[in-house]
């Protein structure tokens, strides 16, 4: 197999250190790009080469295909990695990579493109088996039709933004009154974040487990799964503590949810490392949710159970080499911590600037960040600092890690949700792995004593 000399990295943050890791241990050379707000950044610090691609806003800096395009020629990086967000699930731009001449490391433009579009994915996996939740297969114009549909599913619904994607662009209706706010608002949305402002909707399942499993496809039409992971502690519909294996699912939900993933792999010939997201009701059954034709934040958990690193399967499966046919096998467990910047009590994000950094190192414990003292924490990105990893040989093993460490790091000078995730992991439902996506809605109402 011939491998990759240099790598362009079109993202930043954690996920661009993480992924320079992964050059660096696959002897690639890595090359960042920085905005203005990044000037100092980690990232940029690490890396063999970086190239300025513009202003803070990421209209004018991290989606700017042009500029990053052009930097990759420059630097002369035959293939670009896009982490996740950001130009991650752009079919257009994995189309311009490959015009140029470079390889994008992910999958195929009409994967993305088919996945992108939440309708469209439904649509297509549901003619292949896979269930989805009942809900409309076509666009509502406006939300006279949102309430026939509605009114014919039964509420409560969800409104959904058809391209969108990390719980951005939802809302539950509960009733016929809300659905007019709720439909300009996902519309809204959807255009913002998007560029779409199609709407449809699905019954909501009460009291759900959200659950996914990692699948990887290779160029000679292999697919294959890595377990689940349980990523159901969520805040405005985004994870914020994930676990594998998930402590839910028992085997035959298992074989339900990977053989699932795996036809929705296959329909779509997915080619490197994504994940398909499933809802699953107190009934037990899986519900496909979306795919995400991307490396998940969450990928750390699957790495820590399975001793594969995810990066360089990406980097592998790029270059032509074909993936493990071998069964999955997994090894004790793990949990993740996504550590942001935003007041633990209101939620939202509190911008500002490092004053001191203090993180604990000790075996099995991993923290992915991409921090520095004296760095400004900046208005413009998404809040998260850090991502806390820890493996243990029992759930209750490595729920004792999480916290010790998370009692030890100090960073000084932001707010950050560092209480509510020790709130979580000392919540009683949590503990007992009794949880759903109301989690934090138990918490606040409860206190947090429970």
């Amino acid at each position: 197999m011939i491998m990759f000399k240099k790598i362009l990295i079109a993202n930043r943050g954690e996920i661009a250190v993480r992924v320079m890791r992964a050059c660096r241990e696959l002897g690639i050379a890595a090359v960042a790009v920085y905005s203005d707000a990044d000037r100092e950044a980690l990232h940029v610090k690490l890396a063999d080469e970086k190239f300025y691609i513009g202003e803070p806003p990421v209209s004018r800096s991290y989606l700017n295909m042009d500029r990053i395009i052009n930097a990759a020629l420059e630097s002369g990086a035959e293939a670009i990695h896009p982490g996740y967000g950001l130009l991650s699930e752009n079919h257009e731009f994995a189309h311009r990579c490959s015009e140029n001449g470079l390889v994008f490391i992910g999958p195929s433009p009409e994967s993305i493109r088919l996945m992108g579009n939440k309708l469209t994915a439904r649509r297509l996996l549901s003619e292949k088996g896979v269930p989805v939740v009942p809900g409309c297969d076509e666009p509502l114009q406006d939300e006279k039709e949102a309430l026939l549909a509605a009114e014919k599913i039964g509420y409560p619904v969800m409104l959904k933004a058809a391209a969108g994607g990390g719980g951005i662009g939802m809302a539950a209706v509960a009733s016929p009154e809300q659905m007019p706010q709720a439909f300009k608002e996902c519309s809204w949305r959807g255009k913002a974040s998007f560029g779409s402002e199609t709407v449809y909707l699905e019954k909501l399942i009460e009291n759900p487990r959200h659950i996914e499993v990692q699948v990887l496809g290779d160029k000679a039409g292999n697919v294959g799964h890595l377990l689940e992971r349980e990523c159901s502690v969520q805040r405005r519909h985004q994870k914020i503590i994930e676990e594998a294996p998930s402590p839910f699912v028992d085997t035959e939900l298992r074989d339900k949810l990977t053989s699932a993933a795996l036809m929705c792999a296959r329909a779509i010939r997915y080619e490197n490392v994504g994940t398909v997201e499933f809802i699953v009701g107190e009934d037990r059954e899986p519900y496909f949710l979306e795919m995400n034709t991307r490396l998940q934040v969450e990928h750390a958990v699957t790495e820590m159970i399975t001793g594969l690193d995810l990066v360089h399967e990406q980097i592998k499966i790029a270059c032509g080499q074909q993936i493990p046919l071998t069964s999955p096998k997994a090894r004790g467990w793990a949990l993740e911590c996504r550590v942001c910047a935003e007041d633990p009590e209101t939620l939202l994000p509190a911008p500002g600037r490092i004053t001191d950094l203090s993180l604990p190192e000790r075996r099995h414990l991993r923290i992915d960040h991409g921090l520095l003292p004296g760095y400004k924490v900046s208005a413009f990105y998404d809040s998260l600092l850090a991502k806390v990893v820890v493996w243990g040989e029992s759930r209750e093993a490595a729920l004792l890690k999480m916290v010790e460490a998370l009692q030890q790091i100090e960073i000084g000078g932001i707010k950050t949700n560092l209480p509510l995730l020790l709130r979580v992991l000392g919540n009683s439902h949590f503990k007992q792995g009794r949880y759903d996506t109301n989690l934090l809605s138990v918490i606040n109402n409860s206190g947090g004593r429970q």
